[in-house]
């Protein structure tokens, strides 16, 4: 792993420190990686923002997971077009009916994983937590 990337797990990781419950921590990361990989250029800022404010989101964090996710969120561009032409029943490619497969596919794709991993995610956090706890030495007898 990259010392930068390490640099950016280890940030998202120590916001539980910063008094972040492990739901709170889940619903950042579920919201800003599924609107981050949103297929319309420009649009996963406005929606991460929007989500941010409207349910009191740490604002930083999950501009920072939005900004992790471009990589991703071109790499899911044709993916998700070709599921949603998949769906809609497009044969041709054209670009107004890019842009409608690539919205429809990532809501069958990307919004479902987003809810599994909000559910899936606070159980994994309490037991790194627990984890990271430290333990108490072991008391040395005084003389």
């Amino acid at each position: 792993m990259s010392r930068a990337l390490r640099r950016c797990v280890l940030s998202i990781v120590g916001l539980s420190a910063q008094g972040l419950t492990p739901e709170a921590l889940a619903r950042i990361v579920a919201i800003g990686l599924v609107l981050g990989v949103f297929p319309i250029f420009w649009c996963p800022t406005i929606l991460c923002t929007a989500a941010a404010v409207g349910l009191r989101l740490n604002l930083p964090a999950i501009h920072l997971l939005n900004q992790l996710t471009t990589p991703l969120q071109l790499a899911l561009l044709v993916p998700f077009s070709r599921i949603g032409g998949l769906i809609l029943g497009h044969d041709s490619w054209t670009l107004r009916t890019a842009v409608a497969d690539a919205v429809t596919g990532w809501c069958c794709v990307a919004v479902p994983f987003g809810i599994l991993l909000y559910l899936a995610l606070p159980c994994v956090l309490r037991v790194s937590s627990r984890a990271r706890l430290p333990i108490p030495e072991a008391a040395s007898p005084s003389l």
